[in-house]
């Protein structure tokens, strides 16, 4: 059974402190995938939902992958590094 948690990005758009409190629900927990909802305030158009999905991958790193579907980004980590 996959465990999925659910976190919504709002009109502070990426922050340190979201980018930080991603990490930290992947790590203390078992969490293995993980929905951010962008919200309108977040959003102009879906340039800005790629954008975010790029830089949360960076942020992260190369054991995660993101998908975007809709106005949401799903993030799945992964036991080894992804290319």
């Amino acid at each position: 059974m996959t465990s999925q948690t659910q976190m919504q990005l709002g009109k502070k758009g990426l922050t340190k402190e979201f980018l930080d409190d991603l990490k930290k629900r992947f790590e203390k927990s078992s969490v293995k995938n993980l929905k951010v909802t962008v919200l309108k305030s977040a959003r102009e158009s879906r340039e800005d939902i790629k954008k975010y999905s790029e830089k949360i991958k960076t942020s992260l790193g190369p054991k995660y992958t993101t998908k975007i579907i809709g106005f949401s980004i799903f993030i799945k980590k992964w036991r080894k590094e992804m290319r």
